[in-house]
């Protein structure tokens, strides 16, 4: 027998199965590694809840593997589910009940039900009206860690990925070359487990959300010129809340500064500038200053980082390429973005552009991202 979880408690329902056959008799020999595992407490990190006790966690977990056994054994069927810009949404009638008719809301071991309803047609016609044009008939494509769960109870193992991870040299941030964006994202989805790799309903776009589900990342496979916005950020005060800020980058990107904001949005460091052209102004950048804009440009003019104080959608853009007054990539952010993302980005543009002498300039090897620490983080008795 196997037990898989959407939640990842699998140690604490082992646990609860061992002492009930023990309490009729039956003998249970625990492996040592399991035992380990039961006796290790642990939390989810950046829960969206997080006025929830321990217990409380575990319970809207149970919850959310309810309905997820009830869509996967067909006592929910699923009508239609749409994106809500952040989360998956559906609609769906029990097989019995009083209250038979449901909305969900989330994913994996945070869906919950929103909403109840006696009609059933009352109910699809409320999810229409709700979001339109996102609908979409039918069950969402399974989650990532949903198809990890089914292929395990099927009994099928695959051996595990493991990237060989090192870092990137650096380089003059020229243009990214062929296919180098999808390989980052290959890797982003291979070595970071916080991150969730979401399906639309086209094979276009990919959707990368963060474990703190506040955080998501659209990628474009069908951006072909350089100049196309191949990727957009964007990140919002809550599972459920308004966007903060917004950010859009170009194909031609250079992939080490897409690396920049993606460790980043990982692991938020503090920075120790004031200002986000600190690194620049340290570096030598020069600046011209305008009536409705600033520009900091590279000695070498190979990248510049504009800031437009009175505009909303691209207050700040680093732009670049052979000649910055010809440029062939962009990264822009709306107002709201966090000063200490920009420091680090623009120490990694300083940097890249002001490369040792010895450096060429073609466009450097794709970053391949660091292991993170093991998620979900331990916390011993």
């Amino acid at each position: 027998m196997v037990l898989a979880r959407i939640d990842r408690e699998e140690p604490y329902y082992a646990d609860r199965a061992a002492n009930e056959l023990a309490r009729y008799g039956f003998t249970v020999d625990i492996a040592p590694a399991l035992q380990e595992k039961i006796d290790t407490e642990w939390t989810w990190a950046d829960y969206p809840m997080p006025w929830c006790t321990p217990e409380e966690v575990r319970q809207v977990s149970a919850d959310a593997q309810r309905i997820h056994d009830d869509i996967a054994t067909g006592r929910l069927n699923i009508h239609m589910y749409a994106d809500d810009g952040l989360n998956t949404i559906a609609v769906g009638t029990y097989a019995s009940g009083v209250r038979r008719h449901v909305h969900l809301h989330g994913e994996n071991h945070l869906r919950q039900v929103a909403m109840t309803y006696e009609d059933a047609t009352e109910a699809v016609a409320e999810f229409q009206r709700l979001h339109t044009v996102a609908v979409r008939p039918g069950p969402a494509p399974l989650t990532d860690l949903e198809q990890s769960v089914r292929r395990a109870l099927r009994g099928e193992t695959a051996p595990p990925t493991r990237l060989q991870l090192t870092e990137a040299p650096s380089a003059p941030p020229t243009v990214a070359g062929p296919g180098e964006h999808e390989q980052f994202l290959n890797a982003l989805f291979e070595s970071r487990q916080q991150w969730a790799k979401h399906r639309t309903w086209s094979d276009e776009t990919t959707i990368a959300v963060h474990e703190c589900l506040t955080v998501r990342v659209e990628f474009d496979h069908e951006a072909r010129h350089r100049t196309d916005v191949a990727w957009t950020i964007a990140e919002y005060d809550g599972p459920v809340g308004e966007r903060l800020w917004r950010a859009t980058i170009t194909v031609g990107t250079p992939v080490p500064l897409v690396h920049a904001i993606i460790e980043h949005l990982d692991t938020p460091i503090p920075a120790d500038a004031s200002e986000p052209h600190t690194p620049l102004k340290e570096a030598g950048w020069a600046a011209a200053s305008h009536p409705a804009r600033t520009t900091w440009q590279a000695p070498d003019r190979s990248a510049a980082f504009e800031h437009l104080p009175h505009a909303t959608d691209d207050r700040w853009t680093v732009f670049g390429g052979d000649d910055a007054n010809r440029p062939a990539w962009a990264i822009r952010f709306s107002s709201g973005v966090p000063h200490d993302l920009l420091v680090q980005l623009t120490a990694a543009v300083a940097e890249a552009a002001s490369p040792p002498p010895s450096l060429s300039r073609q466009s450097p090897p794709v970053p391949l991202l660091p292991a993170p620490p093991a998620q979900p983080r331990a916390r011993h008795r």
